[in-house]
């Protein structure tokens, strides 16, 4: 299967080449627009300043060169080529909007057509095309304001070879966001471009196509990545008003996968506005989310139950966000986290219980440790996780996730207080013949959560495996431990003689963590994995550790607000972080 999967690769990179080259070729006349574009795309200010100051920063990595062009500074890795030959940066440079930013963009954008406008380089791939086509198009009038006709020609002329290049290449890209980016990016383009649109009409039933295929009935993905569904939305919705501007009708297909996905999204978003980090996915881009639900204008609600796999306990000012089902399986699998039972609690504007992400863009090993189950919040056993990863794929140069639970149960209800959700998963069984079982209760004012984890060895065989599991200890019991991570800004310190943990929001909101008693409670040193840092971020988590000895141990613990805080806080601070730190 491996090397099946390798030679697919190196035909999908050798046909690649091949059209790029033969479109870098092409003797094409330099149309214009059919109309000026409307730019939806949104930067960030902070992120535009710090490459005008010649602060690079790129899938985690900082090259600092003050007057540099942007092409002529060395690559640290492939993750690094992609993020600029994608040129989303091009929204952070329009943001800032200033004679100096549109300096530097037009520098940079003509540098690449110098450079690689011949079907050369690492950009010529389906779904970076398709990225780097959006963002010209939408910029397009703050470049070319003022700019002298060679330089117009020569920006159309590329705008023209590259469409072709997608036209005959849109299908080599991998199911999921990487095509959603190629089909949109073509759709776009062929709209826009003068006599173009011949290739966009078989775009807009491929991307109808995708929508049946890749978006399930929940408004899922496979990959269970909430920032990817937001990515793939924002596309959607993109494409949608590129069509009605054009004066086309969208696909039914493509307007049932906006209303299914819109309703699953607010089912992911905390009460601060930010994605469930799950699965690979952070928070999304600021403001991201909000605009695309506004353009969507879907404003129908998930109902009770799963959304994508993750389940939702809301009340007054606090969200909580649990995963709820089986992780993701195969090649959706790739950037997958052993996270069954995990969950995020979210105060107001303030992140206080999370997962530590995904930690990609700080290499490999950072990867793996992200992904495993000792990085999430929920139960770990005897150093294993819930899931494990495979081999290597050499094609994709990464790893499935494997051996993962195949039962995760869950109800959710009423309790006479406020909410609850009831989960359990087999993914400790085979190696220990421990089922974990979790309860969540939420009040319905949201000031407090109670909780109980358990692990049971449910029937004669799972008994067997777990007395030989216990035999293997000499009968000093399977180690686990209950982990939640605390988000970096969170001020935690032990109280009570170390019987509980008080924790500080920027808010002025004091939480407090307490136990049944019997097992453990330390605060240990964790991180907090941020795609877009140069590093990881330290932070805090709560474990309870201790040792099952029997075939049920159960363990009670609650979070709440301390009584002096306040119902309702005026949280007026601002966050500007500084994102090289």
């Amino acid at each position: 299967m491996s090397e099946n999967r390798s030679f697919a690769a190196r035909k999908v990179h050798f046909l690649n080449r091949w059209h790029a080259a033969r479109a870098g070729r092409m003797r094409t006349r330099a149309v214009g627009f059919v109309s000026s574009p409307e730019p939806r795309t949104i930067g960030s200010f902070a992120k535009g300043r710090q490459l005008l100051a010649g602060n690079f920063l790129f899938a985690g990595h900082l090259l600092e060169h003050k007057d540099a062009a942007l092409w002529d500074l060395p690559t640290p890795n492939s993750d690094y080529e992609q993020e600029i030959h994608g040129f989303a940066w091009l929204d952070d440079l329009a943001a800032v909007g200033d004679a100096a930013a549109r300096n530097a963009a037009r520098l940079w954008l003509w540098g690449w057509i110098d450079r690689y406008g011949r079907g050369r380089g690492p950009g010529w791939t389906p779904d970076l095309t398709g990225r780097r086509l959006i963002r010209w198009i939408n910029h397009a009038l703050f470049m070319l304001q003022g700019q002298d006709a060679p330089d117009s020609d020569a920006f159309y002329r590329s705008l023209n070879q590259q469409t072709h290049f997608l036209a005959r290449r849109w299908h080599g890209a991998a199911s999921g966001l990487p095509r959603f980016e190629a089909l949109t990016g073509l759709i776009y383009a062929g709209l826009s471009l003068e006599g173009m649109e011949a290739v966009a009409l078989p775009a807009v039933k491929a991307l109808a196509r995708e929508c049946r295929t890749q978006i399930d009935e929940e408004g899922g993905l496979p990959t269970r990545n909430p920032e990817e569904l937001l990515d793939v939305f924002t596309l959607l919705t993109w494409a949608a008003a590129a069509l009605s501007d054009a004066g086309h009708a969208t696909p039914q297909e493509h307007l049932d996968a906006i209303e299914r996905i819109a309703p699953t999204l607010r089912t992911l978003r905390h009460s601060d506005g930010g994605l469930a980090r799950f699965h690979g996915g952070g928070r999304g881009p600021e403001g991201w989310l909000d605009h695309a639900l506004a353009q969507a204008r879907v404003k129908t609600r998930q109902p009770d139950g799963l959304s994508m796999g993750f389940a939702r306990l809301s009340a007054g000012r606090t969200s909580v966000i649990i995963d709820a089902s089986k992780p993701p399986k195969g090649r959706a699998s790739f950037n997958a986290h052993a996270s069954t039972l995990a969950f995020e609690l979210t105060s107001g504007r303030r992140p206080l219980v999370v997962n530590c992400g995904s930690g990609r863009s700080f290499g490999p090993d950072w990867r793996r440790a992200g992904r495993a189950t000792p990085s999430h919040s929920t139960l770990s056993l005897d150093g294993y996780s819930s899931a494990r990863l495979g081999d290597v794929d050499r094609a994709a140069g990464r790893e499935e996730l494997i051996e993962g639970p195949s039962r995760v149960p869950i109800e959710i209800g009423h309790v006479s207080d406020g909410l609850r959700f009831q989960g359990g998963h087999n993914g400790f069984v085979d190696t220990h013949g421990l089922t974990h079982a979790r309860t969540l209760e939420m009040t319905f004012d949201g000031r407090a959560m109670a909780g109980e984890d358990m692990l049971l060895a449910l029937d004669d065989n799972e008994k067997r495996r777990f007395d030989r599991a216990l035999d293997a200890t000499k009968l000093q019991g399977i180690l686990f431990d209950i982990r939640f991570h605390l988000h970096p800004e969170v001020d935690a310190t032990l109280d009570l003689g170390g019987a509980a943990i008080s924790m500080a929001l920027k808010s002025g909101e004091i939480w407090v963590f307490r136990h049944d008693g019997a097992q453990n409670l330390s605060l240990q040193p964790s991180v907090y994995l941020e795609t877009g840092r140069l590093k990881p971020r330290s932070a805090n988590q709560i474990v309870l550790s201790g040792r099952a000895m029997s075939y049920a141990t159960r363990v009670r613990w609650s979070l709440s607000k301390a009584q002096e805080t306040a119902i309702g806080v005026r949280d007026l601070s601002q966050d500007t972080p500084d994102l090289t730190e």
